[in-house]
């Protein structure tokens, strides 16, 4: 069972001496490049494991009663803001290889997806959170910082923007193109993030303004356009693909047998299953069209003819297909959604984010080995 592989809660610990931990930490970029890993408990806090001396009977109840509520407000508001050392721990993860999905600042299946790809490529044990060892090598992967400033030009508020995408694909069809919504989307996804980070470094910014200056995640900005085949594939090359269906986890490998990257995925579901065995990549499409066939049966499309969705981010596709051989038009991809990757399911095939994806098809070589396993 897939929820039976997912592993255990991350234990991600603000290192701030004399601080009443990550909870008071301020959502700054400070705050987030100079974010360190500390085991240690605040000053006049029990040690893990350890009680807090013994209290009167009738101090423990009140105690406890406020306590509780306090712990209840506490974790309502941890629960909708980042963490600082959250998002330094996944900018680090997709730098060294280990995509972590979204930049979210929040604990999830994608982030202990790839720290567990970390620590095993590192030869160390992962018991389901990030310990001294673990950060220790992670932080010491890059030294630059973890988010930059960067401004916004008359190119990026411009556009073309979509008015409207529609949710349904027959009517996606109609558009001229599948463009951004916004450029709110636009930035979020050039520099991998999620839409609710990119609010909460920037509450106050105009995205529509040139000139406006934003926090974003140090990140290589994701690119468009097509590259032409002659320049590809791009060194590292990737020569074989495995797809662990449990784990929802992509991972792409040198020829040596080297580990290149791993990418949070979403692979098929109970209605269109993803394959089984060994497919090859037959060739990679740089935003491409989307044609629906009626034999693929999918759930809310109604009409019974063939239709194209032309390129943009917001195609069905994504910015990247990446062809693999059979007849039944299985393929590696981007996403609308890329918040929504390794969290819900696919038409049968393998859905990436848009960076995630484009990253791998500059990288895979044609004919390179795609196992899905059983």
């Amino acid at each position: 069972m897939r929820s039976a592989a997912r592993l255990g809660a991350v234990l991600l610990v603000m290192g701030c001496a004399g601080a009443a931990g990550a909870a008071e930490t301020p959502l700054t970029a400070e705050a987030i490049n100079q974010a360190q890993f500390g085991a240690g408990p605040a000053e006049g806090a029990a040690e893990p494991g350890k009680s807090a001396p013994d209290k009167p009977a009738s101090d423990k109840a009140e105690t406890g009663r406020e306590t509780a509520k306090e712990k209840g407000r506490e974790k309502a508001a941890a629960e909708k803001r980042p963490d600082p050392l959250t998002i330094r721990t996944q900018v680090l993860l997709g730098r060294a290889g280990f995509s972590p999905g979204a930049i979210d600042g929040r604990d999830g299946d994608n982030l202990r997806g790839a720290l567990a790809a970390f620590a095993k490529a590192k030869g160390q044990a992962f018991a389901g959170r990030l310990d001294a060892p673990l950060w220790q090598a992670l932080s010491g992967t890059s030294p630059d910082p973890a988010v930059t400033q960067y401004t916004l030009t008359e190119k990026d508020v411009d556009g073309p923007f979509a008015e409207e995408i529609p949710p349904k694909m027959e009517e996606q069809a109609d558009l001229k193109a599948l463009s951004y919504s916004s450029p709110a989307e636009m930035l979020a996804e050039r520099f991998h993030m999620s839409r609710g980070l990119l609010t909460d470094l920037n509450p106050d910014a105009a995205l529509t303004k040139a000139g406006t200056v934003i926090t974003v995640a140090a990140v290589p900005a994701l690119e468009t356009g097509r590259i032409p085949a002659k320049e590809l594939p791009e060194m590292p090359k990737v020569s074989r693909i495995e797809v662990d269906k449990d784990a929802l986890q992509v991972r792409a490998y040198a020829e040596d047998g080297a580990l290149v990257h791993t990418y949070p995925a979403s692979i098929g579901s109970e209605e269109k299953p993803a394959p089984s065995g060994v497919l090859k990549v037959e060739g990679v499409a740089f935003d491409p069209t989307y044609t629906y066939n009626p034999k693929y049966e999918f759930k809310g499309v109604e009409t019974k003819r063939k239709f194209t969705i032309k390129p943009g981010p917001n195609n069905p596709v994504g910015v990247v297909w990446i062809d693999l051989s059979g007849n039944d038009g299985y393929g590696i991809h981007g996403t609308p959604e890329p918040e929504k990757v390794g969290k819900t399911e696919s038409h049968g095939c393998v859905r990436l984010t848009n960076w995630d994806a484009r990253d791998l098809a500059k990288h895979v070589e044609r004919g390179a080995k795609v196992d899905f396993g059983k």
